[in-house]
């Protein structure tokens, strides 16, 4: 029915211009000039156009005022200002600088094993002897040695101190002294490398060597490995373009998924060299180990806070379209009244993404209602209906 009515207006419509001193389309027709019938055709189209959009204006004011418009049902939620924190995902592993294997000093038969696996150890703490092979006999006689020059010297430095005696022989017993005390120190330096000690506080993770196996100085000759799972931490690797986010005191969160368990810690340390084979910097997170439950090279998800803001307006993802112009917008319910509000496209710019929501950098304000159920269909200019408004969270 609306197309004959339309039909009818652009008739009478073309009519009345024919009216006016134009030719009738009947005349361009008996004419016969093919561009003046094509120029003509092109006119006649404009007016039908502009007909019809006049016609569509009258026909949503008509219902707007009957009661009869159904308009686009929506729902809209407000922006606000809040703090914002983004992280930074990262894959890390554990690891501690006290993780170390303990070779023998000196060559010899593994004697004595005085620790098992698992046991805790101070620093310090004896954990296995070798045969010194008759070297603690050695000392004690140079130590006899050492406390017969000793008493000769004495002796002698009295006899000198009184004019008795020469002083070459006062000399010669003074560095007799001296050279048995180094040879006693040099021995028992010596004999100190028979026992084998711990080199921090820690666990005994492996006794490598049995009682009774012969060792030597060098590689494949470990005795024990010793950790210590108190002073534990993480390294992972930020990518360079990263580098104006992440520095030294920021917060990271530490996620074990084996343990299903979550640390807060700080960045340590920030690495001041770029790996050119991957293109990034090494971040150093020490994590506390009260439990014991962490272990070297466990693997840990990392989240390293990059980016802060004390009032950032954050909006969902789903409710951003693109224009042609790869412009991002979204919609604003502007004016309104009585659940009943005006679409109005706002042209954005976005900043971090955490989850679901985005960072709106420009184009909404504090407040703004913005339309979140609807946002895809609803027009520039559309009148919606409201079913409720909800905060941006």
């Amino acid at each position: 029915m609306k197309k004959i009515i339309y039909s009818l207006i652009a008739i009478v419509t073309l009519a009345s211009c024919g009216n006016n001193g134009e030719k009738s389309v009947s005349d361009l027709i008996a004419q016969g000039d093919l561009e003046t019938l094509r120029a003509k055709k092109t006119e006649i189209s404009e007016q039908q156009r502009a007909i019809e959009k006049d016609l569509q204006l009258l026909d949503s004011v008509i219902a707007a005022k009957s009661g009869l418009e159904k308009l686009p049902l929506v729902t809209i939620l407000t922006a606000k200002g809040e703090k914002f924190d983004h992280f930074l995902e990262l894959q890390g592993d554990v690891k501690t600088k006290q993780n170390v294997l303990i070779y023998p000093e000196m060559a010899g038969t593994l004697q004595r094993v005085f620790v098992k696996e698992g046991q805790r150890v101070k620093k310090g703490q004896l954990l296995a002897s070798i045969d010194d092979g008759g070297m603690s006999s050695q000392v004690s006689q140079l130590k006899t040695q050492a406390e017969l020059a000793k008493t000769t010297f004495e002796r002698q430095k009295r006899l000198w101190e009184q004019k008795i005696g020469s002083e070459i022989q006062y000399l010669q017993a003074k560095s007799s002294y001296e050279a048995t005390e180094n040879a006693v120190k040099q021995a028992q330096s010596q004999l100190g490398k028979s026992t084998i000690r711990a080199p921090f506080s820690g666990i005994i993770d492996d006794v490598i060597k049995d009682q009774g196996t012969v060792v030597a100085p060098g590689p494949g000759a470990e005795v024990f490995r010793i950790v210590n799972l108190s002073d534990m931490y993480i390294t992972v690797d930020v990518p360079e373009n990263n580098l104006g986010g992440i520095s030294k005191g920021k917060e990271a969160k530490v996620y074990f998924p084996v343990l299903g368990d979550t640390v807060i810690s700080k960045i340590r340390q920030t690495g001041n060299f770029i790996n050119p084979s991957n293109r990034a910097f090494s971040v150093e997170i020490p994590v506390p180990n009260k439990n014991g439950n962490i272990k070297p090279n466990l693997s840990a998800r990392v989240s390293l806070n990059d980016y802060s803001s004390d009032n950032a307006i954050l909006i969902p993802q789903g409710i951003i379209s693109e224009n042609a112009d790869g412009e991002q917008y979204v919609y604003v319910a502007s004016e309104p009244n009585d659940n009943k509000a005006v679409a109005t496209r706002r042209i954005i710019k976005t900043g971090k993404t955490q989850g679901s929501l985005v960072e709106a950098l420009s184009g909404i304000n504090d407040g703004d209602l913005l339309i979140k159920e609807g946002a895809r269909t609803v027009k520039e200019g559309q009148n919606v209906q409201i079913l409720n408004t909800e905060s941006d969270e």
